[in-house]
């Protein structure tokens, strides 16, 4: 049944653009001003957190809107620490919207006396109040499994599908996806069947992590525009080296499309320098200034994606929905912009 009350949206510190980007377009669906709940998130002299929220949330249905990017740990602690308020202040549910999901690169044990860290943050969000999550192309699907909450994993396929149609409509033909490793041809060949186009894969093999010792292309490349894949882009190493490796290949040009642009130390510069012609990102972490300026790297909005995930959650109806091409080509009407 559809609730009463409007969802109430609170924000953290961790990315407030995209948080006020979707008050901006609720506030055009609903036709009502959508605003985030006026709260108070601070720290005292020895860096504790603390949280104050200035409206009443009694038995209102919460949103708040928090990626867990680097600083990861403060990011996370605000998060609890809001849901601990929140359910402190009687809301009637506390959805925890996560663009990028931190620590889901640890997922398993990958040797003897490791951590599963992405199940301990699990744990720790449902023991702060959390009653369900909303996020975006988590780095291994089945950490939704880590939740006993409802979790509505959104894709950037869908998104990237549609900006690839604007980006490149009438050289199709020509454009093929490539996955950067054997881990991600299943996010590779969904965009690939949603493009219609081929598919490549670049074999890569790892002496220790963050080096590549060797990279071999499986796939025809020659005069392809090669569009590379995947869910997270951190120093960048890899997918510059991948870039290289495809025109060494025979490729005409080389792009990614990468969901989440942690881009740590040097990757803005390994990227600005790099054979690649552009790197599309989304803005699930907030865009620091060098990566902003960057003329090589775009930045296609989730907003309309989240604000009508949001107002689905509240409203009780279909999230999945929002991975089909018809639903989402009226929500983002206008707001991909065409470079090449």
């Amino acid at each position: 049944m559809p609730a009463l009350n409007e969802p109430k949206l609170i924000s953290g510190n961790a990315n407030k653009n995209l948080a006020k980007a979707i008050t901006r377009r609720m506030t055009v669906h609903r036709g009502l001003n959508v605003d985030l709940v006026d709260a108070r998130i601070e720290r005292f002299n020895d860096q504790e957190i603390f949280v104050e929220v200035f409206e009443n949330v009694r038995g209102e249905d919460m949103f708040i809107i928090q990626s867990t990017s680097n600083p990861a740990n403060d990011n996370l602690m605000e998060l609890l620490i809001m849901a601990d308020a929140l359910r402190r202040s009687s809301a009637s549910r506390i959805t925890a919207v996560i663009p990028y999901f931190g620590y889901a690169r640890q997922d398993r044990r990958s040797k003897a006396r490791t951590p599963i860290s992405a199940k301990l943050v699990a744990n720790l969000l449902v023991e702060a109040g959390v009653e369900r999550i909303l996020t975006l192309d988590l780095h291994a699907t089945q950490i939704q499994g880590f939740f006993d909450i409802p979790v509505d994993n959104l894709y950037a396929a869908p998104v990237f599908a549609l900006d690839i149609i604007h980006q490149f409509s009438d050289e199709l033909n020509d454009v093929m996806v490539v996955s950067p490793d054997v881990g991600g041809v299943a996010r590779a060949r969904e965009l690939a069947k949603r493009i219609n186009v081929p598919l490549s894969i670049v074999d890569k093999r790892r002496e220790r992590a963050g080096e590549v010792a060797e990279m071999t292309i499986i796939g025809d490349v020659t005069g392809k525009k090669c569009i590379i894949v995947d869910d997270i882009c951190d120093t960048a190493g890899t997918l510059c080296k991948a870039a290289e490796v495809l025109i060494e290949n025979g490729a005409a040009e080389v792009h990614s499309y990468i969901t989440h642009g942690v881009l740590s130390g040097p990757a803005v510069e390994r990227i600005r320098n790099s054979v690649m012609k552009s790197l599309v990102i989304t803005d699930s972490i907030q865009a620091t200034g060098p990566v902003a300026k960057a003329a090589n790297i775009r930045i296609v909005p989730t907003a309309p994606i989240f604000a009508q995930a949001i107002l689905n959650i509240w409203n009780g109806t279909s999230v999945s929905s929002l991975f089909e091409t018809e639903t989402l080509e009226p929500i983002y009407d206008g707001q991909l912009q065409r470079l090449l």
